[in-house]
């Protein structure tokens, strides 16, 4: 298999890095697949510089005619749907079905969302009789994004639309372990017409998202990443009170009732726990279950999940993917093995598979542990990877008090016939996503965001809007000035 060249994409145009370069590996071959151009920090102040440039141009332009140009890189990002999801599935060793249903699909829906925002960005007017006031909705600026390896090119989506859409202009650093579809959408973004040094690219490690953070021209920061990670950004960024979101991780509850429908229950917390291989933040890998349920749940549970299909990423039938590297897949694995000595029952999965023709690649198969206690490190740690812990509660408040006993606060779910009790529930959980009767569903119309250590801010719905625009009031007097001098 040739290895690409994958660069940064600065002003325009792709760019070759002047920092280390470094190799990006499929997960599911632990095979090179491309020799990354890293930037350094000089790269990062040229990609802000591009970006300072090109700002007054667009933001000058009328929310209409910025929408126009997005929407047509959501018609390209469409007609380049498939040859997207293998790129995307060579990076990140998921299966082909789901970054063709979600990853691609959901990140144009997010840019056709913020694209159709556009011409609506708008102010106030206040009457004070003989003055008046207004307000102005205004970009921010030069933005520097930090992406995730999990959700790629969605979160460049779900990042850039808005940015873009209420005049920004952009700098988004990919993680390094998925370089590859960012370059993608910013040649799509440039197809479509945007000017360059609208978005740009910059490829590199830590030491390029620190030099993104700390640059004195970057007005605001959006991240999606760790807690630890995200402690680290809001620090940097605090010094220069730049404006922050943070999408970080969480170790989020679903609470499953007695009078649930089991088999909904089951499939959602499989959703909840093993779609994208477990690596997704908002999953909810605490699942409570009411004691009278818990053995009816466990028997329907472990039946569907030891007939899940993990093989090859590209198999359209395959259902469980690789982890994203080999120090994940040990770190995952490790957890699995500290889990079983602190007493957890490994009720199946939790160990590499036995199919030679995956040897090469991160694959880990999909673990329950049942006699779960809230102390255990698999209960109270995010772990992102394919392993569900199993607890039992006997009422609805131990159930709420134990499902926010945690410093994550992304999401949680509810699953109950009673939908009185579903949103009494939800309006006790400390949560910025809830779910009642379903997991992990995150549209782009509504707001996505945790409490707590979960970050800051929101993505996605009108909330975003206010992430990427600043008010400026403006106070105007018809008539004489009254002075007391």
């Amino acid at each position: 298999m040739a290895v690409e060249a994958i660069k940064s994409h600065i002003g325009g145009r792709a760019v070759d890095g002047s920092g280390t370069p470094f190799d990006t590996v499929n997960p599911a071959t632990g095979q090179v697949i491309g020799r990354v151009a890293a930037a350094s920090p000089a790269d990062v102040g040229r990609a802000v510089a591009a970006a300072k440039a090109a700002f007054d141009g667009w933001a000058g332009t009328t929310g209409t005619q910025r929408g126009r140009i997005l929407r047509e890189a959501v018609r390209l990002l469409r007609a380049n749907r498939d040859r997207l999801a293998r790129m995307e599935v060579e990076d990140t060793g998921k299966p082909i079905a789901e970054a063709l249903s979600v990853d691609i699909d959901s990140g144009a829906d997010a840019i056709e969302y913020f694209a159709g925002l556009a011409p609506s960005l708008h102010g106030t007017h206040h009457d004070f009789g003989r003055a008046f006031a207004y307000t102005r909705r205004e970009p921010l600026g030069v933005v520097g994004a930090i992406g995730a390896w999990n959700y790629p090119i969605q979160i460049a989506c779900w990042k850039s639309g808005p940015a873009l859409a209420c005049g920004n202009t952009m700098v988004f650093k990919p993680s390094e372990l998925t370089p590859m579809t960012a370059v993608a959408l910013a040649e799509i973004f440039a197809e479509a017409g945007l000017p360059p040094g609208v978005f740009n690219v910059v490829q590199g490690k830590g030491d390029v998202g620190h030099a993104l953070v700390t640059h004195p021209e970057i007005a605001k920061v959006s991240l999606t990443g760790s807690v630890p990670t995200g402690r680290k950004v809001a620090a940097a960024a605090a010094g220069a009170m730049k404006h922050v979101t943070m999408e970080l991780g969480g170790k989020s509850p679903l609470i499953v009732f007695a009078d649930a429908d089991v088999e909904n229950a089951v499939k959602a917390a499989m959703m909840a726990n093993f779609y994208t291989q477990g690596e997704i933040c908002s999953n909810g890998t605490r699942v409570f279950v009411e004691a009278s349920l818990h053995n009816r749940f466990m028997d329907a549970l472990v039946a569907r999940t030891q007939k899940m299909r993990i093989g090859d990423p590209m198999d359209p039938e395959t259902q469980v993917g690789a982890l994203i590297s080999a120090d994940h897949r040990a770190k995952v694995l490790g957890y699995v093995e500290a889990g079983v000595k602190a007493g957890a029952r490994l009720v199946c999965g939790g160990r590499a598979p036995a199919d030679p023709a995956l040897a090469g690649g991160y694959f880990v198969e999909p673990a329950i542990f049942d006699a779960c206690h809230d102390d255990m490190s698999i209960v109270r740690e995010e772990i992102f990877g394919p392993v569900m812990t199993v607890l039992t509660f006997t009422d609805e408040d131990e159930a709420v008090r134990r499902a926010n006993a945690t410093e994550y606060g992304l999401a949680a779910g509810v699953f109950t016939r009673d939908l009185a009790r579903g949103h009494r529930v939800v309006a006790r959980l400390q949560a910025g996503t809830c779910w009642i009767n379903t997991y992990n569903i995150t549209p782009v119309e509504i707001p996505f965001g945790g409490y707590k250590q979960s970050g800051i801010g929101r993505e996605n719905g009108l909330a975003a809007l206010e992430h990427y625009t600043q008010l400026k009031s403006v106070y105007v007097e018809t008539g004489d000035v009254d002075s007391p001098y």
